[in-house]
Formats: structure tokens, sequence, C-alpha cells
């Protein structure tokens, strides 16, 4: 079996699990402000292990697929929002897994990746700091989190906000400043060292736990629970960095190709002015710019998951695809909405959630324009280097 038929084998097990399994879930009461209950997460995950689909990324031998086979599955656990979750597929904690297989010890892997690997985890990257503190956002230089040595431990003390999944999540990846530069820490939680300060109320609702302000008072951490070494937090979070964003391009391929879906039936039955609103010029324009759309963010995926899969870290890579896809995602989910109407503004179908996530991810995993500046600093580098050649 070829390694592009292996991956396809297992996106369309993983489609039909989400579409017959998982879809149902989208209307569930336990889904809430904040995200989905953690009983409702358990119960999801429960049904992906009878599947014998959780975390079909990483396979039974530990290797994990390639980006370019990673896309086609992730894909199709998008296919609902709730998708990712009962997968394991999900962020913070898929970036997460990434990391701790990339650059953990073989004792991290033991104690922290594995419970997340099988499900009975979940995890929170602690990076982010409150614009209010001056602290790091878009521009991770500017952390305030501090980290010092205390004998053979390192205490940790700051600020953190929008976090993902702290609430309920059992694995941390803290980021603090040591004198010599960021640092990586694998903490257990929760730890009375870390309170959450409040839940925030976002556009999203989707993730377990929903976004966190937290504050981090004197956490002491051993010193054989940081990750590498002093100062090369940078270096790891670039790791995790272009996959992770990746990883998000895919799954929200996949939410808003089902909005596509259900406004394309929603079109192609509804009537208005003697037609189907398909027939209506204004409508059908819209239908054929998502299928544009999507096919052009698919190829994106496609086309940084290579760049990866060659070996490159694919910094300005994954900073094109993000951009390009997000925007395209956010084009054709809003045109879902407008297709739909009255019906597209309402919770009875996928499409009004999917657009409040999609929002939100052009702003995740850094805002467009911070890419597009990243990418103008790099069109400007080349061409001065390339004068002075």
């Amino acid at each position: 079996m070829t390694d592009f038929t292996r991956a396809n084998f297992l996106a369309a097990r993983v489609e039909r699990f989400v579409r017959d399994e998982i879809a149902p879930y989208e209307h569930d009461p336990r889904l809430g402000r904040h995200g989905p209950s953690d009983d409702m997460v358990r119960e999801m995950r429960d049904r992906a292990r009878q599947a014998d689909l959780m975390t079909p990324h990483i396979l039974a031998d530990g290797s994990h697929l390639n980006q370019r086979e990673t896309a086609i599955v992730l894909r199709a656990s998008g296919l609902s929002p709730l998708g990712p979750i009962a997968l394991n597929t999900m962020a913070p904690d898929e970036g997460n897994m990434y990391l701790l297989g990339k650059v953990g010890s073989p004792e991290h892997k033991a104690r922290f990746l594995q419970p997340l690997v099988s499900g009975e985890a979940r995890s929170a990257f602690f990076m982010t700091e409150p614009a209010e503190d001056g602290g790091a956002g878009s521009d991770p230089s500017m952390m305030k989190t501090i980290c010092r040595r205390d004998g053979d431990n390192w205490v940790i003390e700051g600020r953190k906000a929008f976090i993902t999944g702290a609430e309920g999540a059992r694995v941390g990846i803290v980021m603090a400043k040591s004198e010599d530069g960021a640092c990586m820490f694998l903490v257990d939680l929760p730890n009375p060292a870390i309170r959450i300060e409040r839940v925030l109320d976002t556009i999203d609702n989707t993730m377990p736990g929903g976004h966190s302000i937290v504050r981090i008072e004197n956490l002491i951490v051993p010193g054989d629970q940081m990750l590498g070494a002093s100062g090369q937090g940078f270096q790891y979070a670039q790791v995790r960095l272009s996959p992770a964003r990746l990883s998000h391009c895919m799954r929200w391929l996949g939410s808003v190709t089902r909005c596509h879906e259900i406004a394309t039936a929603y079109a192609c039955r509804r009537e208005a002015f003697g037609k189907l609103l398909v027939d209506h010029e204004g409508v059908g324009f819209m239908l054929a710019e998502n299928v544009i759309d999507l096919k052009a963010a698919e190829l994106m995926i496609d086309w940084c998951a290579g760049v990866l899969d060659g070996g490159s870290l694919g910094v300005a890579e994954s900073s094109m695809a993000k951009v390009a896809v997000s925007e395209a995602l956010m084009r054709t989910a809003d045109r879902c909405v407008q297709i739909m109407g009255g019906t597209g503004v309402s919770g009875d179908t996928i499409v009004e959630r999917v657009f409040r996530e999609i929002r939100a991810f052009r702003i995740y995993d850094g805002p467009t324009e911070v890419h597009k500046w990243s990418l103008a600093k790099k069109v400007k580098r080349e061409f001065l280097h390339d004068q002075q050649s």
C-alpha cells in the first residue's frame, strides 16, 4: 500500500466516522460558551476508540504521517468542528504532541506525551500574554513571564492570556524568559501555582476549556522538566510553529467544505422569484467562487506540506499558506452565510458557527497582517542581497 493510498483509506474512514457519529453532537446541549464539556469530550473520544480512530495521524508504532498525508486525514476530521476534538487532532494538543515527539526526552514522552496520544489527557501551551501587561503576543520577544534557577529547580512568575484549553488540561507547556533567553517547561496540571483568572468569552466556542487569562505565581518546576536547554525556547517554538499553522488550515478546510455542501444543497432546493436560488447568477457565481477558493486552499496546503516534508522549517511558506488559506476560507464561509440568508445566521446549521470560528482563525497563530509584514521583510532582505551580489 503506497503512502497516499494509506492516507486516503484512513481519511475515508475518518470522514464516515465524523459524518455519521460526530456531526449529530453539533446540537448537543453540552456544547457551551467555552466549548464542549469534559463529559461530552470523553463520550466522543470513546466512540473514536471503538472505531479505532483515536489520534489517527500518529500510527501504532509511534511514527507520524508525513505532512501531505496528515493534510488528507485532518481535512476529513474537520468536516465537523467537533471532529478534531473527538479524534484528538485538535489544537493545541496536535501541535503539542508534534513538539514533544520531536524534542522531548524519552522520559518526557512517557510521562507527558503518551497521555496526550491516547486521548486521555488534554494540554495547553502557555505563550501569549495580556496586552495590558505589555507582554508577548504576535511579537514573542516581548515576553514578560520570567524564570530563574533555584538549586535543581526553576521558579516561574508571570501572566498568560488566550491560553486555549487551560481549564481542564492535564499537561502544560509553559514559556518563560531566563537570563539566557526563552525557555520551555513541561508541567502537570492542575497546579495551584497556575491560577485561571477568567475564561474569556470569545467569538469561537468549539475548543474544550475555552481561552483563559492565567496567573503564574511561584511555580516550581524540576530542572529535568525543561524542554531542551535554557535559552532555546524560541528555536523549539519554530519546530512546532509551521506544522501547527498548517494543521489549522487542514482542519478548517474540512469545516468550510461542509459549509459549502450545506449552502449548495440550500441553493439547489430553495426557490425565489420563480426559480431555484442556484439559477440566479448572483448565487451561482458565489458557489463558483467557493469552489475556486476551496481548491486554492487545498493546493496551498499541499504545497506547504511538501515543503515541510522536504525537511525545511517552512517559516515563510507556512506564513503564506496561513494567510492564503484563512482568507480564502473566510470568504467562502461568508458567502455560505449570504447564500442561506436568515438560515445562514441562525444556529440551525453549522454554517453560522464555522463562520465565527474562521473569523477567529484569521487572528489565531498570527494575524494576517503580521504574516504579511514578515513576508515583506523577507522580500526586502532578498532584494538587498541580490543588489549586493
